[in-house]
């Protein structure tokens, strides 16, 4: 820097400008701090959010039919709750008026994974509740983690009857049926729709699922229609997508109805090779779990399957009010129809809302503890979407419902299918009496059913 003086030319040293320039800054930066400091307290002040951390297959073979509509219904849910749009009486924003959000997982990889997954969501993420599972290895081996980290865990799909006949939970509640009422409703269907039946086959994944699916229904149908034999059972590997053996059997053994609780991607393989292969023609089919999949696949799905939705779902579902609210902002919302899976998750959800505004109000507003939104959950008894669901067994912590079954058949001029022929079975009909083991049930006749 230069100053001119009557003196002449002098060098200035630019210290006290770099100074200047330097207190400047540090200044401006001060007052940047204040405002922040000023907004923490603001921060501070914001409304708690409700997180659930959600577990479904989003990737694979069971994504399309079942963990992408499951999702949907969870996302459905939680703008709705959020929003304050649910029907009455339902309706109030948020749960115990707090916000919900949701964090997402995939449900693949084995239930070592799913464990720590859970783990994850609960001591990491803090999530403050759970829903999720469509794998019964998956939801057996979570639930006892969840006893052990004290979060409220919902079930949604999962349906072996193991989860609560093996054990009792305090954190872990189921809010449909178990896969039991499945395959009691199945031949109670067939007793009603085709009696002269006589003999009976079987083509179900080679796990727990598929042989428990199989062997209460082959009990059941027996015991409805007396003297009804098996000829033939058949057992692939899950995901096998490939069953052309196994129809050349129950081709050559020609069963009167051929029972299956295949799933996701192999259903529709299955349908795919049945159809091709004629074997429709000569059996019944019923199909414990195709109304997941029954949209996916349209006309090549033949008339007169017997469809099931795990429960009264779906298009089995009963036209309620709150079933046409949920089926119109489905396809809206995402320009398809809902099938079992968003209405399981959807009321899952449902029933979490209830409780946590249960116990605000019980304890005069505010967030409720975990323990208080369980007690308010124990043998709640609502209306949802299409049926009423009533967590009257397992100590208050598993639901029991009625069922339904009805028969494909696409409509060739709206290009879609639709259902036929449905009839509903009482949950006293479908369901064991408090207290019994469904296998010893369906073994002694199911004594005590009101159908």
């Amino acid at each position: 820097m230069f100053r001119f003086k009557k003196s002449g030319l002098r060098r200035v040293s630019p210290l006290p400008a770099f100074v200047l320039i330097v207190t400047l800054a540090i200044f401006l930066l001060g007052s940047c701090g204040k405002k922040e400091e000023e907004k923490k307290p603001e921060q501070a002040a914001a409304e708690p959010v409700l997180k659930v951390g959600v577990s479904l297959f989003l990737v694979g073979a069971a994504a399309g039919p079942f963990g992408v509509p499951a999702r949907n219904g969870i996302e459905l849910m939680i703008d709705a709750i959020n929003s304050g749009s649910l029907p009455a009486p339902y309706n109030t924003k948020g749960m115990a008026g707090f916000m919900v959000e949701a964090k997402y997982i995939d449900e693949g990889g084995g239930a070592v994974k799913q464990v720590i997954e859970f783990r994850n969501m609960v001591q990491r993420d803090k999530v403050d509740f759970v829903i999720g599972y469509i794998s019964s290895g998956n939801c057996i081996a979570v639930a006892p983690v969840a006893e052990e980290l004290k979060v409220l865990t919902m079930i949604p799909i999962c349906g072996t009857p193991r989860l609560f006949e093996d054990a009792s939970y305090k954190y872990v509640f189921r809010t449909i049926s178990s896969s039991v009422t499945d395959s009691v409703a199945a031949a109670h269907y067939i007793k009603a729709k085709f009696p002269n039946v006589k003999t009976m086959g079987a083509i179900n994944p080679n796990y727990a699922w598929g042989q428990d699916s199989w062997r209460d229904f082959n009990l059941a149908l027996a015991a409805v229609i007396p003297g009804t034999k098996i000829v033939t059972e058949q057992f692939p590997k899950l995901f096998a997508g490939q069953f052309s053996s196994e129809i050349s059997v129950l081709l050559g053994k020609k069963p009167g109805v051929i029972h299956s609780a295949l799933w996701g991607g192999d259903v529709e393989s299955f349908v795919y090779q049945l159809a091709a292969r004629g074997l429709h023609k000569q059996s019944k089919i019923v199909l414990t779990t195709a109304e997941a999949n029954m949209f996916r696949l349209g006309s090549k799905l033949p008339d007169g399957i017997i469809i099931g939705a795990r429960g009264p779902y779906g298009v089995l579902a009963r036209k309620t009010p709150l079933n046409k609210w949920f089926r119109e902002t489905y396809f809206n919302k995402f320009s398809t129809v809902p099938v079992y899976p968003a209405y399981m998750t959807a009321q899952s959800m449902l029933a979490v809302k209830i409780s946590y505004d249960k116990a605000s109000k019980a304890k005069g507003g505010g967030m409720p503890t975990t323990e208080q939104v369980i007690a308010a959950m124990e043998y709640l008894k609502f209306e949802a979407f299409g049926t009423t669901i009533d967590l009257s067994e397992g100590n208050g912590h598993q639901a029991v419902t009625e069922h339904a079954y009805g028969l494909s058949k696409f409509d060739r001029d709206a290009g879609t299918q639709t259902i036929t022929e449905v009839m509903w079975f009482d949950a006293k009909c479908v369901n064991p009496p408090k207290g019994v083991k469904s296998a010893e049930w369906i073994k002694g006749g199911m004594k005590g059913a009101e159908c």
